[in-house]
């Protein structure tokens, strides 16, 4: 090459290198955005108080600053969003203490009056502020602000709830101020009443913010991600975001139905005799007995809400060989019946879709099974007329007959919206039925039915429940189950209305399929950020029970979920991640223009043998974790994905996850677990006969699931059960086992403490059958863990170390050799402040388990 080109390829360089920079620039600014922009009322999650419904060493309590100083002059807010919880409605919210003088103030609530009473105090002293605001304002709201703001040199304080300030003054402040902030329990001050916090901040010109967004532990980062302070007790509520919160659960021996009242905050359940009512915000059941009986003939217990006129409709499309009511009306103030018309449909309408149009007045239902065939039509009933129309006239695309479709309804366009179901063009069942994953919009203005989309479903076949929450014009949420198992599992689906793409939200809730009338709904309450899953199992197609959970709005996803559980991102990992992108550009543009390209084969190991891995090596290489196919993880949560890499952890339900657990933890060093005792275990009470069948019967559909991976086979042989692994099927329980026994464990040191980093062994798993599965798993890893964490900090690898010590106490955690190695670790990282708080959280947890203090006292690094 000539002077003049080596000269031109290196003013090209340059040119590429000060675009890549300015490209960098900005994304330095972006995530310097991001990482230090402030709340917002839509943050995720918060903190939940435990307060006087729970034994005192149970309630909760929270160091804002931890034994950090901060000092504010001039003045300083302490501001935050607060949910009150009817549990108990009585004491002290949060103390202030300043760490120079004596003085403490402190905020007490009683909601037990007319109105709710807030009382800002001198504590010991005199009441500085009375707040008396009406009960139905707040209590009505998930959410509302609360500030406390401190004039130091006005020497004032100002109590604004819900935008209603109220002021005291003459309270001679310091110049400046250092304020210890104790939410809930702290020294004497026992009596908490039960609520929640999000979103806090306390300071001046400058704010230390606190989104109270974690999802497990004990330590609280700030939104820079530091680590700062400590609760005791905490109740995280991101998690109610992902999983489901069972609520409560009623039974009937007569038909029976359910449905959610949002103005009201209440479950309906009921049947002709009578009617429980659960307060989703209280918490309190009643029961309401009826003076004279529903006349409708219940045979499917179908029924809707008219908010606006606050009654329940009870109707039934077909009832043969009956001249009775098929419509009544229940006034939900006198808990009086009304007959309102003895109206039929043509057929009974199974599974129909329905919604209520509450500016129009009119039920309209659409599809549903009766007489062999499937329905393609719409009915609505006007609630002034007291009468069914057919609803006819449509145009557009051909929507073909079904049931099982989930309806909803939009006020924005004015439009109803069908998704999927089963059926087939003709309507005929002999036909045979296909399953559906289409969406369809019908506009009620020009009754014109456009086809959105139809997605390709690889997965297993499935149906949605019978209503759909729509919002606005980009999505919908529905649950889907596949309802041709008896033991299934209902999913959170999110489905796009533009073109179908989805993702699954949230944990499952289990539900018993074997009888068509068995049927699910979701609920949405805007007021109180709250999904309702209401879910109806029959055992005859009479007598039925109904369960109810509740899940936090807007959910979650798994990966999301488990974000929240990762250690905090700060400004220093920001540094080093845009110095990282920096080094790989320039890397990347002296590897281009010099054509240097060498890659070699690399081999992680991945179970008992390695697979191959073509790619280049580099630092940043890892062994893939829980989105490897054809995996089974244990630890963490429990997670399965089949050889295509899908998710399939639905299809364990409750009692397939037990027995699988069983048989593979006798599977590993026995000759497999004996029929009678695992059918001793599983089926203690049944009678002989029966348990052969359900045994039988769950085997094969164990089986069936497991067919869905390859390498893995369960087993019948002499009187055993036993699950059997070939090299191509990965479980990092079994993985673990031979890590722990192998004679080389210090070289796999890394691979097992990716095993451990997804969390405790079956972590979510609290049925008493998986005890002696944990208690068994923890003897074997323990011993090894402590001896992998002393050798990991005398080879100076310190986070290992950490990751190590962080792993025995999932086991033990009161372990003082892990919590000496971990803070060792942490000082020798420079890690002072987060020693420290580990520290506090362990003495705090020792004095908690224990009832006396931790004698060893904290030692600062030397």
């Amino acid at each position: 090459m000539n002077k003049r080109g080596m000269q031109g390829d290196v003013c090209i360089f340059f040119r590429n290198f000060e675009v890549m920079l300015s490209s960098l620039k900005s994304l330095c600014c972006v995530l310097l955005m991001f990482g230090f922009m402030p709340l917002h009322a839509s943050s995720p999650g918060g903190l939940k108080f435990h307060g006087s419904e729970q034994p005192i060493n149970q309630r909760t309590s929270y160091n804002v600053f931890g034994n950090k100083t901060i000092t504010f002059s001039d003045y300083f807010d302490i501001d935050f969003s607060l949910s009150l919880y009817p549990e108990s409605e009585f004491g002290y919210i949060l103390r202030i203490k300043n760490k120079e003088s004596n003085r403490i103030y402190n905020l007490f609530y009683d909601g037990q009056g007319d109105n709710l009473t807030f009382k800002f105090n001198e504590e010991g002293k005199s009441n500085l502020i009375v707040a008396n605001i009406d009960r139905a304002e707040l209590l009505n709201m998930h959410w509302f602000k609360m500030k406390i703001s401190f004039d130091l040199k006005g020497d004032s304080i100002k109590l604004t709830i819900n935008n209603q300030t109220f002021s005291t003054g003459n309270e001679k402040f310091p110049d400046v101020y250092s304020p210890v902030i104790l939410f809930g329990r702290s020294d004497h001050i026992i009596d908490v009443p039960s609520f929640a916090i999000k979103n806090l901040s306390v300071g001046n010109h400058e704010k230390h913010s606190f989104a109270l967004d974690e999802s497990k532990g004990s330590i609280v980062h700030d939104v820079r991600g530091e680590a700062v302070g400590a609760v005791l007790n905490p109740e995280w509520l991101v998690n109610d975001a992902y999983h489901w919160r069972y609520k409560t659960s009623f039974k009937s021996q007569s038909v029976a139905g359910a449905n959610y009242n949002p103005e009201r905050k209440e479950i309906y359940y009921f049947n002709r005799d009578s009617l429980y009512i659960y307060n989703t915000r209280s918490g309190v059941t009643n029961l309401k007995v009826f003076q004279e009986k529903c006349p409708v003939e219940l045979v499917l217990g179908t029924n809707f809400i008219d908010t606006k006129h606050e009654k329940l409709y009870a109707y039934e499309t077909y009832n043969d060989d009956y001249a009775g009511p098929t419509v009544a009306s229940l006034d939900l103030g006198s808990y009086q019946w009304t007959a309102e018309s003895s109206e039929q449909l043509p057929s009974p309408l199974h599974h129909h879709g329905a919604y209520f149009n509450p500016s129009a007045e009119q039920f309209t239902l659409f599809g549903g099974f009766g007489r062999m065939r499937y329905s393609k039509d719409f009915f609505s009933y006007d609630l002034n007329k007291k009468e069914w129309d057919t609803v006819a006239g449509f145009t557009g695309d051909f929507l073909s007959p079904r049931y099982f479709s989930s309806v909803g309804y939009l006020k924005k366009t004015n439009s109803i919206y069908v998704f999927g179901g089963m059926g087939n063009e003709s309507g005929e069942q002999t036909v045979g039925r296909k399953y559906y994953y289409d969406l369809y919009k019908i506009d009620l203005d020009t009754k014109h039915i456009s086809k959105l989309w139809e997605i390709q479903w690889k997965q297993d076949n499935m149906v949605p429940v019978r209503g759909m929450v729509i919002l606005d014009d980009s999505c919908f949420y529905t649950l889907c189950y596949p309802e041709h198992f008896s033991e299934s599992l209902l999913k959170l689906y999110k489905f796009s209305l533009k073109d179908g793409t989805y993702e699954i939200l949230g944990d499952s809730i289990p539900i018993r399929s074997d009888k068509i009338t068995t049927n699910a709904n979701l609920y949405y309450d805007s007021v109180l950020n709250n999904l309702f899953a209401v879910v109806q199992e029959f055992d005859d197609d009479i007598s039925s029970n109904v369960k109810v959970y509740s899940l936090s709005f807007p959910p979650l996803t798994a990966q999301e979920l488990a974000s929240y559980s990762m250690e905090k991102n700060n400004y220093t990992l920001a540094v080093v991640i845009l110095s990282f992108s920096l080094v790989a550009i320039l890397g990347y543009l002296f590897y281009k223009k010099l054509g240097y390209k060498k890659s070699r084969e690399v081999r992680y190991p991945v179970g008992p043998d390695s697979i191959a891995i073509n790619k280049i090596e580099t630092p940043a290489n890892k062994i893939e974790g829980p989105t490897r196919a054809n995996s089974i993880y244990l630890f963490g949560d429990f997670t399965v994905r089949d050889k295509k890499n899908r998710d399939i952890t639905y299809m364990f339900s409750a009692q397939l996850k037990q027995i699988f657990c069983l048989i593979l933890q006798y599977s590993i060093t026995d000759e497999g677990i004996a029929s009678q005792r695992l059918s001793n275990i599983l089926w203690p009470d049944k009678p002989a006969d029966k348990v052969k069948n359900s045994r039988g019967v769950t085997i094969n559909h164990l089986r069936k699931v497991l067919s869905e991976l390859d390498g893995i086979e369960l087993i019948y042989e002499k009187g055993h059960f036993k699950i059997e692994q070939g090299p191509g099927v990965y479980c990092d329980y079994t993985r673990c086992i031979q890590l722990i026994f192998t004679k080389d464990a210090e070289r796999h040191r890394d691979e097992l403490v990716e095993i451990l980093s997804r969390g405790k062994f079956l972590q979510l798993s609290d049925h008493p059958l998986y005890d002696s599965f944990k208690e068994e798993m923890e003897k074997k890893l323990e011993p090894v863990l402590i001896v992998e964490m002393e050798k990991s900090f005398s080879a100076e690898r310190y986070h290992t170390t950490i990751a190590l010590a962080e792993a025995i106490f999932n086991i033990d955690p009161l372990n003082d050799v892990a919590l000496t190695y971990q803070i060792k670790a942490m000082q020798k990282l420079k890690m002072n402040d987060e020693a420290r708080i580990r520290y506090q959280a362990f003495v705090i947890e020792y004095r908690k388990a224990m009832g006396n203090d931790y004698s060893h006292p904290y030692k600062g690094s030397t």
